[in-house]
C-alpha cells in the first residue's frame, strides 16, 4: 500500500465517487438493423409460417394416411411441434448469445431435413418424430436467433421490428396453406412432392436468411439458464399469463378447417384456404398492432387488449356457421391473434436490464410457455370426440384466453410502471 499522500487522496476520490451505470444504446434503425429484421421474417417465414399451416395437415391426414385416428390423435403432431418450436428457443437463445449467428446454419439444415423425412412418412409414429418433434425442435432453434438479433437492434421500434419479423410468419402461413392445397390435389404430386416442393422452397428462403441475420452485441458466454430470473415476479408473471394465451390460442388455428368442412359443409379446398385467411389476417395484425405497440399503447398494453379481443372471438367461433361468417371470422381472429403472437417475445425481450440477456429471456419464456401449447389442442380435440361439435372446445380455447389477458393486468401491475402508461 502506497505511503503517497496524493495517492490515498485519490485512492478516496475514486472509491467515493458513484459507479458508472452503463446504459445500452439501440440503433432502432439503419439499414443494417432493418436487414436484420428482413431477415429474421424470412426465418419466421420457414419456421412459424410453416407451423401456422397444420390446419391443412390436420384435415388432410384425417382423410387420409391416419384416417383411422381421432383428430386428438392428429393434432398431438401439430401440439408438439408448437411445443418444440417454443421450447427449442431455450437452447437456440442461449446458444445465439453465446457463439452468434452460427448456430442458424446447422439448425436450418436440419429443419429442411426433417421436412424432407416428414414427405416420407406413412405411420403415425414417423409423422411424430419427424413432423412433431424434430421439424418443432430445429425451428425454434431458427426463431430464436431471429428475435433475440431484432431485439439487439431495436428499443424504441421494437415492437414494429419483432411485428416485421413475426410477419414473416404470416406470409408463410399464407403461402404455404395455399400451396399445399393446390398441390395436394394434384395427382401427379401426391403428398411427397407436395412436402418436398416446400422443403426446396424453405432452403431458397433460409440460406439468405442465415447471412443476414447478425448479433449486434459480442458472444458472451452465460448459461442457458438464468436463475435469477425466476426470482422476478414479473418475469413469473409474464410466463404464467402468456402460458394460458397460447394454451386456447392454436385451436382454432389447427381446427377450423375441419369444423367448416364437417359442422357446415364448407368444400374441402375453400375449408383449407380458411388456414390462409386467418394468416393473411394475422399479418396485419402484427405490422398494425406492433406499431401501435411502440408509438401509442405500449407492448404490454396491446397484449392485453389484443389478447382479450381473441378471447370474445373464441367464444363467438361456433357462432360463425354460414360460409361468409366463418371466412370473416377467420379473418378477424387471425388480426387480433396475430398481435398476441408477435408480443409475447417483446414482453419477454423489454424485461432483462442486459441487451446481452435477451436471448436467455426469451428462450427461458418460451420454454415454460410451452407447456400450454403442449396440450391445449389435444384437450380440445377430446372435447370435439366426445361432444361431436365445437361448442365446448371454444369455450375452453376463450376462457383459457381470456383468463390469460386478465393476468396480463396483473403484469402490468408489476411493472410498476402504472396502469395507464405506455409499457
Amino acid at each position: 500500500m502506497s505511503d503517497n499522500p496524493s495517492d490515498q487522496q485519490d485512492a478516496k476520490l475514486t472509491s467515493s465517487m458513484p459507479p458508472t451505470v452503463w446504459k445500452p444504446e439501440f440503433p432502432d434503425g439503419g439499414s443494417r438493423a432493418w436487414s436484420v429484421a428482413a431477415g429474421a421474417a424470412g426465418l419466421m417465414f420457414c419456421a412459424f409460417g410453416y407451423v401456422n399451416s397444420f390446419g391443412v395437415y390436420q384435415e388432410y391426414y384425417l382423410l387420409n394416411q391416419l384416417s383411422t385416428r381421432p383428430p386428438d390423435d392428429i393434432s398431438w403432431i401439430g401440439s408438439l411441434q408448437v411445443f418444440f418450436l417454443f421450447s427449442g428457443t431455450l437452447i437456440g437463445g442461449p446458444l445465439f448469445d453465446r457463439y452468434g449467428s452460427v448456430v442458424l446454419w446447422p439448425s436450418a439444415l436440419l429443419f429442411v431435413f426433417s421436412v424432407m423425412m416428414t414427405s416420407l412418412c406413412k405411420e403415425y409414429y414417423q409423422f411424430l418424430l419427424a413432423q412433431g418433434i424434430l421439424e418443432g425442435i430445429t425451428s425454434g432453434m431458427i426463431m430464436a436467433p431471429g428475435l433475440a438479433a431484432v431485439s439487439h437492434y431495436f428499443f424504441h421500434n421494437r415492437g414494429a421490428a419483432l411485428g416485421l419479423a413475426v410477419g414473416g410468419s404470416s406470409l408463410g402461413g399464407v403461402i404455404f396453406p395455399i400451396a399445399l392445397t393446390k398441390m395436394l390435389n394434384q395427382p401427379s404430386l401426391g403428398f411427397g412432392w407436395s412436402v418436398r416442393i416446400c422443403a426446396f422452397l424453405m432452403l431458397g428462403i433460409l440460406l439468405p436468411s442465415c447471412v443476414a441475420v447478425r448479433p449486434r452485441l459480442p458472444p458472451r458466454k452465460k448459461a442457458i439458464v438464468l436463475w435469477s430470473a425466476f426470482r422476478s415476479p414479473l418475469f413469473l408473471s409474464t410466463v404464467l399469463s402468456n402460458f394460458f394465451l397460447v394454451m386456447g390460442l392454436f385451436i382454432p388455428m389447427f381446427y377450423l378447417p375441419t369444423y367448416a368442412k364437417h359442422a357446415h359443409g364448407m368444400p374441402q379446398q375453400l375449408s383449407l384456404y380458411l388456414v390462409a385467411m386467418l394468416n393473411g389476417g394475422s399479418f396485419f395484425g402484427r405490422i398494425i398492432l406492433g406499431m401501435a405497440a411502440d408509438r401509442v399503447l405500449g407492448r404490454l398494453n396491446v397484449l392485453g387488449i389484443s389478447s382479450l379481443a381473441t378471447g370474445i372471438m373464441c367464444f363467438c367461433w361456433p357462432r360463425a356457421q354460414s360460409v361468409g361468417a366463418i371466412i370473416v371470422f377467420s379473418t378477424i381472429y387471425g388480426f387480433t391473434s396475430g398481435a398476441v403472437v408477435s408480443m409475447l417475445s417483446a414482453c419477454f425481450a423489454q424485461i432483462p436490464k442486459d441487451p446481452g440477456d435477451i436471448g436467455t429471456y426469451i428462450g427461458m419464456g418460451m420454454f415454460c410457455v410451452a407447456f400450454g401449447a403442449l396440450i391445449g389442442t389435444p384437450i380440445s380435440g377430446v372435447l370435439v370426440s366426445r361432444s361431436g361439435g365445437f361448442e365446448t372446445a371454444s369455450i375452453f380455447s376463450g376462457v383459457m384466453t381470456t383468463v390469460g389477458s386478465f393476468m396480463v393486468l396483473f403484469v402490468k401491475v408489476l411493472s410498476g410502471k402504472g396502469m395507464w402508461s405506455k409499457y
